[in-house]
């Protein structure tokens, strides 16, 4: 499974150490920026980035992590792509739920809330890894009217 991720500056504290975490359990992680701490720069442009980089990718798992102060920003961003099912997440319920029903392709963190939170955080991302999607029908359904709105 490939993982983009991404962060704004209220982001960027909690991306480093999200980044590290990840390639210590040996994931394939890419950073897609920010690459320092800017404090005028803009979340879209990061949701985009990591939003094409998973619709382009030839891993049918590919996923994103894009983190900003509320989470909220990078999830209305991201969401603006046909294909990606982005979700803030604050608790692993949240997390599996939404693998789960909804087959989410980008987790959007809240750094406000997670950042000095490292064992919430680091539950909150096995537990959206780890879930499989249930693939029933009606999650399917559902899924094809999102991107038929997108």
């Amino acid at each position: 499974m490939n993982i983009y991720l991404g962060a704004d500056h209220n982001g960027y504290a909690l991306k480093e150490k999200v980044f590290a975490y990840l390639a210590k359990h040996n994931y394939d992680v890419q950073d897609v920026g920010d690459k320092e701490l800017d404090p005028e720069d803009d979340f879209p442009v990061f949701a985009q980035m990591a939003a094409l980089k998973v619709l382009g990718d030839d891993d049918t798992d590919a996923r994103a992590i894009l983190i900003c102060g509320g989470g909220q920003g990078m999830c209305m961003a991201a969401n603006r792509f046909h294909g990606i099912r982005a979700s803030v997440v604050w608790d692993p319920y949240e997390a599996r739920m939404t693998r789960h029903d909804n087959d989410s392709n980008v987790l959007c963190l809240p750094s406000r809330i997670l950042d000095t939170q490292e064992a919430l955080w680091q539950d909150i991302i096995d537990t959206w890894l780890k879930t499989p999607f249930a693939d029933a029908a009606r999650f399917r359904r559902r899924n094809a009217q999102l991107d038929e709105l997108a």
